[in-house]
């Protein structure tokens, strides 16, 4: 196999990695705004604001195993014991 040939594969597996983070961080912020009758921009600013994006994406490995239901309890729960108010 060549080099450049490896490094193609790689990088398409990476970049379906990524988008693959990417769709379920935007389907967990709908379903968190759907939850708490906001906008998705809204979820989206206050998801971020307690860093629950971030830790999303960190954990993505474990937390797309789980159910969605359990997610975005755990969420809401780490947004509460942070100061969040929702």
């Amino acid at each position: 196999m060549c080099y450049l040939c490896n490094v193609k594969e790689t990088s398409t597996i990476m970049a379906e990695s990524i988008l693959d983070k990417i769709e379920y961080l935007v389907l967990l912020v709908a379903a968190f705004a759907a939850q708490n009758k906001i906008s998705e921009a809204e979820a989206y600013r206050y998801l971020s604001r307690y860093g629950v994006l971030a830790l999303c994406e960190k954990h993505y490995g474990i937390m797309h195993t789980l159910s969605l239901e359990d997610n975005l309890q755990t969420i809401q729960t780490y947004c509460q014991k942070k100061g969040g108010m929702l």
